[in-house]
């Protein structure tokens, strides 16, 4: 997470750089997107296939590669648009096959009854990371330019693999049941997914939801910042968003709330907060408690979603169910990603900022207006399961 805080305000201004074009910068990272999309549901079989842990060792190792390519070319001036886009979709694909390995690594690690306090821990983790991955990438462009941030995220992207290997957790597969088809095993994950309205509407939900808001953060809001508060201060707009979702993950980490993903989708609902600051108030001061309080609000969805998942989805499927998850929610990324740029020049910026902001909007009420979504229950073991009763210990213990 630190390097990939970096990543994309090297990868954005570096495109920026060489053609100066909003339009190319969406289809740099909209090339990412659709690869990444493209090879989910791959990606959910292998990582319920095969000890995750390794998946994730693979996959952080291509992740190195791919991008020490691209350091190298904007360091050596060989970068052109195709090639950046050729790279990123190869980055894109690597993160297919990493997402739903690592989402469905976490409970493996811990019992069920600290299962939200788990998720809320780790994502505190990855927040402080990114905190200082944003705040470093800013730094780093504004002082000695966007290659040189790419290079830090292959690095990290090296170091991630060594430390996924050294992870062991007990094998969530059935070693018992005969290896299937990949359609069969695809057809078994959809089966879990569609079976469960909360989740299926959730992700339409967040069908646009993601579209919108990737075009804010990687297309319009650099072309904002670079026409006003500056490279370096984009940077630590994006870090005061990370320190919202630190501060998120430790009230949702004491958090005790029976409609726990209903109060996240509630939450999430603060992140229209940052589109119409772009438009409206492009200042310093305004943007980072704009961020700030949409990353509070992202971060309470974001555990309350790991958990209602964790809780409800068999371990072995787990896998194959974030797949259908992540290709519904980053389907539209892409579309929302290179549409942003010619929408910005027909309409201009600001309305192409209030129109993504009241598209975030609706998202949240459509996934609101379904009963499964509000009334999901969190139903946590409590902590002392599996433990032994002492003789005589009282029945209400």
């Amino acid at each position: 997470m630190l390097g990939n805080a970096v990543a994309p305000i090297a990868l954005a201004f570096a495109v920026l750089d060489l053609t100066g074009s909003v339009r190319d910068l969406g289809l740099v990272v909209g090339a990412r997107s659709l690869a990444n999309v493209l090879f989910l549901l791959a990606g959910g079989v292998i990582a319920d296939r095969f000890p995750r842990h390794l998946v994730m060792v693979a996959a952080s190792g291509s992740a190195a590669v791919t991008q020490a390519v691209v350091a190298t070319a904007v360091l050596t001036g060989t970068a052109t648009i195709p090639l950046l886009a050729g790279l990123a979709a190869v980055n894109g694909m690597v993160s297919a096959f990493a997402f739903p390995a690592s989402s469905a690594l976490l409970p493996q690690t811990v019992p069920a009854q600290i299962r939200q306090q788990a998720n809320a821990i780790s994502r505190l983790g990855f927040n402080a990371g990114t905190i200082a991955g944003a705040a470093a990438g800013g730094v780093l462009v504004a002082l000695v330019g966007p290659g040189w941030g790419l290079a830090v995220d292959a690095a990290t992207f090296a170091i991630a693999a060594a430390c996924f290997g050294l992870v062991q957790v007990p094998d969530v597969r059935d070693r018992t049941a005969g290896r299937q088809h990949v359609l069969a095993d695809l057809r078994e994950g959809w089966t879990a997914f569609a079976g469960r309205t909360w989740l299926w509407v959730v992700v339409v939900g967040f069908l646009f939801f993601n579209a919108a808001y990737a075009a804010v953060l990687g297309v319009l809001g650099p072309a904002v910042a670079d026409q006003t508060i500056g490279r370096g201060a984009w940077g630590l707009v994006l870090a005061a968003q990370t320190t919202g979702m630190v501060v998120g993950a430790v009230v949702a980490l004491r958090l005790r709330v029976r409609r726990l993903l209903l109060f996240g989708v509630v939450g999430i609902g603060t992140a229209t907060l940052l589109p119409v600051a772009l438009a409206l108030a492009p200042q310093v001061a305004v943007l980072l408690a704009a961020a700030f309080l949409g990353g509070l609000g992202i971060e309470q969805f974001g555990v309350a979603w790991e958990t209602s998942m964790q809780e409800h989805i068999p371990a072995d499927r787990l896998a194959r169910v974030y797949s259908y998850d992540a290709l519904g929610s980053f389907v539209a990324i892409p579309a929302g990603q290179v549409s942003a740029g010619p929408t910005a020049l027909a309409i201009g910026t600001d309305p192409t900022l209030l129109a993504g902001a009241g598209i975030l909007a609706l998202a949240v009420v459509g996934m609101l207006a379904s009963r499964e979504v509000r009334g999901l229950a969190h139903h946590p073991p409590p902590l002392t399961a599996g433990r032994r009763r002492r003789p005589g210990a009282r029945a209400a213990e």
